[in-house]
């Protein structure tokens, strides 16, 4: 089926100037000082500690004294394919070290009511080719998500060698071996010479500082430790049957709440959702995967449709090029592409005309975005509470059939707390607003995670000590100091994932994947070559900072628009994205650049030192 342009307002219909305008003012009114100092850091084993695990008993077992090749720290997706990468680069001596219970990271924790990926089955799910799994839809439900993590570990034998319930406490380079020293609450001391940062970037619950929090007798849980036996029901069957006499409160309208909201407006007796800013939120068409459009894949076709979805949803569709995927992820470049096609003006295209145009398709979808409410909620007021007036990419761009239809149930009530830029305060009985209480028996903190935090946040780890002591949060404390994104001088033999300074890619997990298969390259080069230590040279690594540099002004100039979220820190204090610092010209050429650099096999801007004698590998 083609896949067209969608239909957005006039340009007559659209003044850019005063959205402009009003995004300012949106922005403006939720801001807070205090930025990510808003929320709770709660204390281990308390209500809150994201360590604590209500879906699967912690397993006794003696601590471990050992050596080994490489600790991955992480069994979601992107620890999963730093092992996989491991494994199919010859490296067999390494263990995943994991804090749930078992593999798929967020897919293990988040087991909410509706649950799905936001963007499609066929390009987010990993390695489906060598798996030779197809998904059931086009948006997979988070049971079939971490059934397929379960799938991977076990096809590549993850299981024999991780640790589950395990909670790394320290990392410490020891110079005199050649290895890092990883402590950890179990009182394990593994000695691994090289040490992969695998947690990604949504492992961190984040629960949301309400004065008087600590005062509220009810039951207070975050969407991503759901409590079934309170709700009743069960994951991937979420009849929450517990709550048709219970009054529940929502705090949070990000990613996971759209997929929630709908599950309680059916069940609670009650269901206040407290709103800081709207997301926008489009249709999700989610039919089951057709057999024969199946049965018609040939060799490689994943790699041609995440790339395919990856220019659509980013980098902008070459000429001619068709839009495999189709949806709102991919919907701007799509329609810029289709004026470009009218205009006949691809042949003088230069990056400033496109990103103009693009900007310009920004307005057009987000006003067709807030039409979309108009035709659905019943209430006028609520549908004017509910409208986005933020650029696409301000707040994670979502979509469900089902988000606003709930609110024209009778018991389903929007509390607007822009104003109060959060939830004014909790008492014994339930959260007050504008002076008036309303008693809650549940309150679920839908309220994300430690995204754009401080490291230490963010990671969990109490010490990261490199070379001669030099802590990593204070090495990076001014911003990321690194080769490639992903090594950073004195630090010897530690690799970072996620977004630090490489390579931008739609697909998450497959840029995930991408980054392991550099870093397992370069651990099975320097075993093969008995390299003991390596590390970026200082002159590299100063390049590469001085290269990424323009990405921040970039990233700051995208986000001047944009209300507070994860995305930018809250928008307050030290400013950082939930991107980072990335190649501005682009994942292909960055990824082409990394190609280029293993095929010399120097290790060029690299300081190699040679394994001592007693630090040989295990």
């Amino acid at each position: 089926m083609k896949c067209e342009p969608t239909q957005t307002p006039e340009a007559v219909e659209i003044d850019i100037p005063a959205l402009r305008e009003r995004y300012r003012r949106e922005r403006e009114r939720r801001l807070r000082v205090e930025g990510q100092a808003q929320y709770l850091r709660p204390a281990r084993g308390a209500v809150g500690d994201p360590a604590v695990d209500p879906y699967r008993a912690v397993e006794p077992r003696p601590a471990l004294s050992e050596e080994i090749d490489v600790a991955v720290l992480g069994g979601g997706f992107t620890g999963i394919l730093a092992a996989v990468n491991l494994r199919k680069a010859g490296v067999t001596s390494f263990r995943n070290i994991e804090h749930a219970g078992d593999f798929g990271g967020v897919w293990y924790w988040n087991r909410y009511p509706g649950i799905q990926c936001d963007n499609e089955s066929y390009c987010y799910l990993p390695l489906l080719e060598e798996t030779g799994y197809i998904p059931s839809k086009r948006f997979a439900d988070g049971v079939e998500i971490q059934a397929h993590c379960v799938r991977i570990a076990r096809q590549f034998g993850l299981y024999d060698r991780a640790l589950f319930h395990t909670v790394v406490r320290s990392l410490r380079w020891d110079d005199t071996i050649q290895r890092w020293h990883v402590t950890t609450d179990r009182g394990d001391d593994i000695r691994a010479r090289f040490v992969i940062m695998a947690g990604g970037p949504l492992n961190r619950p984040k629960l949301p500082g309400i004065p008087g929090l600590q005062d509220f007798k009810g039951r207070v849980f975050h969407s991503a430790r759901w409590d079934y036996d309170y709700t009743g029901g069960s994951w991937g069957k979420p009849v929450l049957d517990k709550l048709r006499d219970k009054r529940v409160a929502v705090v949070g309208t990000g990613a996971s709440a759209i997929q929630i909201v709908p599950h309680l407006g059916e069940y609670a007796k009650q269901l206040y959702v407290l709103q800081r800013t709207p997301p926008s939120v489009d249709s999700r068409p989610n039919p089951p995967t057709d057999p024969a459009w199946a049965e018609s894949l040939q060799p490689g076709w994943q790699k041609q449709r995440q790339d395919n979805f990856h220019r659509g949803a980013m980098e902008g569709f070459a000429p001619g090029e068709r839009d495999l995927v189709c949806d709102f992820w991919t919907e701007i470049n799509r329609n810029v592409a289709a004026k470009l096609d009218a205009q006949q003006a691809w042949a003088g295209l230069t990056p400033e005309k496109f990103m103009a145009m693009r900007e310009v398709e920004d307005y057009h979808v987000m006003e067709r975005f807030r039409r979309r409410i108009d035709e659905i909620v019943e209430d006028k007021a609520t549908a004017e509470k509910l409208k986005p007036w933020f650029r696409f990419h301000c707040k994670r761009p979502l979509s469900s059939d089902t988000y606003y239809p709930t609110f024209n149930r009778p018991n389903v009530e929007l509390i607007d707390v822009s104003a109060t830029k959060g939830v004014e305060r909790m008492t014994a009985n339930g959260f007050v607003h504008e002076g008036k209480e309303y008693p809650v028996d549940l309150l679920i903190c839908a309220s994300g995670f430690e995204v754009t935090s401080d490291l230490d946040v963010r990671w969990g780890i109490d010490e990261i000590a490199g070379r001669n002591g030099l802590s990593l949060y204070e090495h990076w404390a001014d911003g990321y100091k690194t080769l490639h994104g992903v090594v950073s001088r004195g630090f010897p033999n530690q690799f970072f994932t996620g977004y630090v300074q490489g390579g931008l890619y739609a697909t998450t997990v497959e840029q995930f994947n991408r980054q392991g298969h550099h870093i397992a390259w370069i651990i099975s080069e320097a075993l093969r070559r008995g390299v003991g230590a390596v590390e970026p040279t200082q002159q590299a690594q100063d390049e590469w900072v001085r290269i990424m540099a323009p990405s921040t002004e970039f990233a700051k100039h995208m986000q001047s628009e944009c209300p507070p979220s994860y995305l930018n820190n809250e928008a307050g204090g030290k400013f950082r994205y939930y991107l980072g610092e990335f190649y501005l010209a682009g994942f292909t050429a960055f990824e082409q650049l990394l190609q280029d650099w293993r095929d010399q096999g120097a290790f060029e801007g690299m300081e190699l030192q040679t394994a001592r004698s007693g630090a040989a590998a295990a």
